[in-house]
């Protein structure tokens, strides 16, 4: 299995910067991409970015331009850098990885989702 430690989050003013970390893990060759979602109580969790290991990147219409994602793949651990924030971009943050990857042990896994338990971005106005 892999395992996911977000770390990073706090409370920002508008306007302000923060980046997110979330290091991994266990069996790492066993995925391909890593994402970011985000929550507020109440409401669904949603898809905020995402990063392949070639380096191709994904971002929700509400971030584009403002977030950023990267990697090291040396260390397995992918940043969010998160600028201009705006209230609304409070949530907690959580990265999250699919095991794809049929190959040697990766089978006992494939199609397994693994989840971090997330840190908290609070964004005052």
């Amino acid at each position: 299995q892999v395992q996911l430690v977000e770390s990073g989050g706090g409370s920002v003013q508008a306007g302000g910067s923060v980046e997110l970390a979330c290091k991994a893990s266990g069996y790492t060759d066993c995925y391909d991409e890593t994402t970011w979602y985000r929550q507020v109580p109440g409401k669904e969790r949603e898809f905020v970015s995402s990063i392949t290991k070639r380096g191709a990147t994904t971002y929700a219409d509400s971030v584009k331009a403002r977030f950023t994602m990267s990697q090291d793949n040396a260390k397995w651990t992918v940043s969010l850098q998160m600028n201009n924030l705006k209230p609304e971009d409070t949530a907690t943050y959580y990265c999250k990885v699919v095991m794809t990857s049929r190959i040697g042990s990766c089978h006992y896994y494939t199609d397994m989702t693994f989840w971090g338990k997330g840190t908290l971005v609070t964004v005052s106005s």
